[in-house]
């Protein structure tokens, strides 16, 4: 069932794809601001995704993001995302991102409860 304090975790490597210099988002060689973003998204929407109903699925809405911290391509970063409140079909989590020495970045991230075919069908409907 879905509730108020539900845990994600994810956890990657920052490679030469994940830099700013990659996405275009600067030129060196650290994480990219989109990329942790991505990653807070990511841990957000699996760490609900078991308790929603088949057919059902999430999106992004709002992510109000504080990029703290660089982290250089070969280090760890970790992110844990909690679900803090559910209003209706919105759902907001906060969201903190750390690498091997310490906080890099922390969010506020909210998503809406969709039905995923009906939701496809209406964006493919943009395409005439």
């Amino acid at each position: 069932m879905l509730s108020i304090g539900i845990k994600g975790q994810q956890q990657i490597t920052v490679t030469s794809e994940d830099t700013a210099e990659a996405y275009k988002s600067g030129t060196l060689q650290v994480l990219a601001t989109p990329r942790m973003a991505a990653l807070m998204e990511e841990t957000a929407w699996k760490s609900v995704a078991a308790y929603l109903e088949a057919g059902m699925g999430t999106v992004g809405i709002r992510l109000e993001l504080d990029h703290l911290a660089p982290t250089p391509a070969g280090m760890k970063v970790f992110c844990e995302s909690v679900l803090e409140q559910i209003e209706g079909r919105k759902l907001i989590f906060s969201i903190t991102a750390r690498d091997e020495k310490g906080e890099i970045g922390k969010a506020v991230h909210e998503r809406f409860i969709i039905e995923e075919e009906k939701f496809q069908r209406k964006a493919d409907q943009k395409n005439g």
